[in-house]
């Protein structure tokens, strides 16, 4: 019986990726990395799986949720059941049939590694990591199941001068990939006395998970959630002030002025003003291209930021974050290591790469890998050419060798489609006088040339 064909096929919210992709990817990647490196940041990895308990209970109830379990290995389910007939929803059976657990982000999985290796650290500690996080969440534009983050992270130290860092990291990245952005700014203390302020201090992560969607679905519709979360008549009316404010587009100092005025009696919203006030004093003496507003709506839904908070977004598009992070306080504290504050942020690769595609702001360069590619006219020449390529791969500049004598038109629709800048033709008559005849494939202009010149136009 011949076997069934099945159509092959990805899981939704994953993509494969093409060599072009790749190599804009890679652009990305590169120049996140340099720009850590230039602030002094060293890089780590973790594993793609983690323990569930190190991840369940750190993003909240909608997080949670979100995390992609991996099944135990073996007769998991039916030992689960033949022990506990009493199992009735997936809340209650999945410590039995599930342990580990993709990551869901990088800072969690980076909290433990900080704990697990604390002795060989040396603290402040600035750390960062290029990985794939996974989230079962629904597929949409700029929205994956699987994606990249670039985390920058710096723990063990309370300094507003490593949020300042992190501003000027997130600066120079956006001014280098020619994306236009505005960093907006809050502080999870200025959102711990507006709870405090209304009367509902202890919904706290539902009034901040509901305010973070603001901007995606509006004041009513926030408004709404609040109430079905269990939120006051009267504290939705104390709130709506707050919602007022931000809309009023202030100045950050006018912003701050009037929430100092409105908290003048919680000590923790003054804490917050005066650290927002504090990083704006320090942006005051160095050059920041991009704008840095102060939003009191910003909430960044994560349970696990106590200080100042961040998001990224691109100018003039309709988009979602970019980057976006915070301050937190005691993350490793769950972990048996408390009191060690640590603060960062995280870029969104795929959705860069969406904005760069949108934008058509990739360069031209990151479109190709190879440089120079000698075409194969035969056994003699290929030969002859072989020390020829070896030189000028030493040289740095990646080349390659057709791999058979095929039909010149052939190589060269082989070029063109790998978008090679430059060709080099070498036949009987450029072996007799040591010579390469370089064809620019754009311009379509050839030169007659010796090695050293090709490598000094490449380069």
């Amino acid at each position: 019986m011949k076997p069934q064909t099945i159509k092959p096929s990805i899981p939704k919210g994953t993509r494969d990726f093409n060599p072009e992709e790749m190599l804009r990817r890679n652009y990305i990647f590169d120049t996140i990395k340099v720009v850590f490196q230039k602030f002094g940041f060293l890089p780590i990895e973790t594993p793609a799986m983690e323990n569930l308990t190190t991840l369940l209970g750190k993003y909240g109830d909608e997080g949670d949720r979100l995390i992609f379990k991996i099944l135990n290995s073996g007769e998991f389910f039916e030992k689960a059941i033949e022990n506990n007939n009493n199992l009735k929803t997936s809340k209650e059976i999945l410590p039995f049939i599930s342990e580990k657990a993709l990551r869901y982000d990088l800072t969690v999985p980076f909290a433990r590694y900080v704990v697990m290796n604390k002795n060989n650290i040396a603290f402040p500690f600035k750390r960062y990591q290029i990985q794939p996080v996974w989230r079962a969440d629904r597929p949409q534009k700029g929205r994956y199941r699987e994606f990249y983050q670039c985390d920058v992270d710096i723990i063990g130290s309370n300094s507003l001068l490593n949020e300042l860092e992190l501003i000027q990291i997130i600066d120079e990245i956006f001014t280098k990939l020619n994306i236009p952005i505005v960093i907006k700014l809050n502080n999870r203390k200025i959102l711990t006395a507006i709870a405090d302020f209304i009367g509902e201090s202890e919904k706290i992560t539902d009034i901040t998970v509901a305010i973070d969607k603001i901007e995606k679905i509006g004041v009513e519709k926030v408004i709404e959630e609040l109430v079905t979360k269990g939120i006051s008549e009267k504290a939705i009316k104390l709130l709506k002030p707050f919602f007022e404010l931000a809309s009023k587009n202030l100045t950050s100092k006018k912003l701050i002025a009037e929430l100092q005025k409105i908290l003048q009696n919680s000590e923790i919203g003054q804490e917050g003003l005066t650290e927002i006030s504090t990083i704006y004093n320090y942006l005051e003496n160095i050059d920041c291209k991009a704008d840095v507003e102060f939003d009191i709506t910003l909430a960044r839904g994560l349970n696990y930021y106590t200080g100042a908070i961040f998001e990224v977004k691109a100018k003039n598009i309709e988009f979602g974050s970019i980057c976006g992070g915070g301050r937190y306080d005691d993350l490793t504290g769950i972990f048996g290591m408390p009191d060690v504050s640590g603060v960062g942020v995280s870029f969104g690769a795929d959705r860069i790469y969406d904005v760069l595609n949108e934008l058509k702001q990739f360069p031209e360069s990151g479109n190709t890998s190879t440089k120079l590619m000698f075409v194969n006219f035969g056994e003699k020449e290929e030969i002859f050419c072989l020390k020829l390529l070896q030189q000028i791969r030493n040289a740095g500049i990646n080349s390659e060798l057709y791999p058979e004598h095929a039909k010149m038109k052939k190589q060269m629709s082989y070029a063109d489609n790998k978008k090679i800048p430059f060709v080099a033709l070498v036949g009987e008559s450029e072996m007799l006088e040591n010579l390469i005849t370089l064809k620019n494939m754009k311009t379509g202009e050839q030169k007659n040339v010796v090695v050293e010149e090709v490598i000094e136009i490449l380069k």
